[in-house]
C-alpha cells in the first residue's frame, strides 16, 4: 500500500483554509456590496501571505500548494460547465452569439497587437486579454495551464482585469440611468453581458440597471463563458505550431498539446443541458466548483511575489486600460449598429 505523502496533504489543507477563509470574507456584507467574488479575495489574502510570511512555510508543504494552483484549477474549469446550458445559447438568440464572438476575437487581437506596440511579454499580453475578452479571473486561470507560464504573469493578468472589470460594475449603471448611449434596454443586456469582464461584474451592474436587464446580460455573459473552451484548443493550436516552426519541423514539435480540461468543459455543459441532476445537486457541484476555483487562486497568490508586479512595470495596466475603453466604445458601436438587434 502506498504511502501517504501527510506534507503533500499538508500544502493541500493549508490552502483549503485560506480559501475557505476568502469564502466566510467574501460574505460579508461590504465585500458583497462591491461584488468581489471569493476568487479575488483569495488570490488577495494568498498574496499577502506570499510576500510576507512565505518564508516561513514549511518547504514540503509547496507541491501540496502547487498542485492546487495546477491540478485543482484544471477540475474547476471542468466543473464550471455546471453552471451552463446549450438551451442558454438558444434562449437568447443567435445576435447575442455573433456579438460576443466578434467581441472575444477583437479583443484577443487587439491585446496581442497593443501588446506587441508597448513590446510586452507575449504570454502577458495573451493572459490580459484573455482575461478581457471572455470572462475575466476565470479566463486567465483557464489560459494559463495552455500556456504554462510562470505563476506572476497569472496573477498580473488577473489584477488588471478585476480593476477595469469592478470599474465596469459601477460604470455601467451609472451610464445606463444617465442615458449615456442611445440603446433599447435589451440592447443594454447585450451590451453588458457582452464586455463587462467578470461574471460576478455583469451581475451587479445587471442588476443595478433593472432585473430584466440583468436576466438577459448574464446568459450573453455566460454564452461568452462557453467559448472559453474553443478559445484555448486555438491558443493550443497556433502554440504546438509555433514549436514546430522553432524547431524546424521535428516530430516531437508537431504534436498538439489538447487542454482535455477544456474539452471536457464542453463535455459537462453538454450533459447539464440534458438536467438530469436535480437543481439542488447542480447548486452544491457549484458552490463546491466556487470552493476550488478559490483554491487556486489562493494558491496562486502565494506563489506570487510584489516584485514581479514591478518587473512587469506599468504596461500590463496600459494594455488592460486600452482593451477597457475598446469595450466600452467598441461595444456600444457594435451593439448600437448590428443590424438583427
Amino acid at each position: 500500500m502506498k504511502k501517504i505523502n501527510k506534507p503533500f496533504i499538508f500544502g493541500i489543507l493549508f490552502v483549503a483554509l485560506f480559501a475557505l477563509i476568502a469564502t466566510l470574507i467574501a460574505e460579508t456584507e461590504a465585500v458583497r456590496y462591491l461584488s468581489f467574488s471569493p476568487l479575488i479575495v483569495g488570490i488577495i489574502l494568498g498574496m499577502i501571505y506570499g510576500n510576507t510570511l512565505r518564508k516561513y512555510t514549511p518547504h514540503e508543504w509547496w507541491p501540496g500548494i502547487t498542485f492546487s494552483a495546477k491540478k485543482i484549477l484544471r477540475l474547476a474549469i471542468i466543473l464550471y460547465g455546471f453552471r451552463l446550458t446549450f438551451q442558454h445559447v438558444i434562449n437568447i438568440g443567435a445576435t447575442a452569439v455573433i456579438i460576443d464572438i466578434i467581441v472575444i476575437t477583437a479583443t484577443i487581437l487587439l491585446g496581442l497587437l497593443i501588446g506587441k506596440l508597448l513590446k510586452m511579454d507575449e504570454e502577458l499580453s495573451l493572459l490580459t486579454a484573455t482575461g478581457s475578452a471572455i470572462c475575466g479571473a476565470a479566463a486567465v486561470l483557464g489560459a494559463e495551464p495552455v500556456l504554462n507560464n510562470k505563476p506572476y504573469k497569472t496573477a498580473v493578468a488577473v489584477s488588471t482585469v478585476v480593476i477595469f472589470g469592478t470599474i465596469s460594475m459601477f460604470l455601467y449603471p451609472v451610464m445606463f440611468r444617465a442615458n449615456f448611449f442611445d440603446l433599447t434596454p435589451q440592447q443594454w443586456a447585450i451590451y453588458t453581458g457582452a464586455t463587462v469582464h467578470e461574471v460576478a461584474h455583469v451581475v451587479g451592474a445587471g442588476n443595478a440597471m433593472g432585473e430584466s436587464i440583468a436576466s438577459s446580460a448574464i446568459i450573453v455573459k455566460m454564452i461568452r463563458v462557453i467559448f472559453l473552451a474553443p478559445v484555448l484548443l486555438v491558443f493550443s493550436f497556433f502554440i504546438s505550431r509555433r514549436k514546430q516552426a522553432n524547431s524546424n519541423g521535428s516530430a516531437s514539435a508537431t504534436k498538439i498539446m489538447i487542454p482535455w480540461f477544456a474539452i471536457w468543459f464542453i463535455v459537462v455543459i453538454g450533459f447539464n443541458s440534458l438536467h438530469l441532476l436535480p437543481q439542488p445537486v447542480v447548486d452544491g457541484i457549484n458552490y463546491i466548483d466556487t470552493f476550488l476555483l478559490t483554491m487556486a487562486m489562493t494558491a496562486l497568490g502565494i506563489e506570487t511575489s510584489f516584485s514581479k508586479f514591478k518587473e512587469a512595470g506599468v504596461k500590463p495596466f496600459v494594455l488592460a486600460l486600452a482593451l477597457f475603453l475598446f469595450l466600452i466604445f467598441g461595444g456600444y458601436m457594435l451593439v448600437k449598429y448590428f443590424p438583427v438587434i
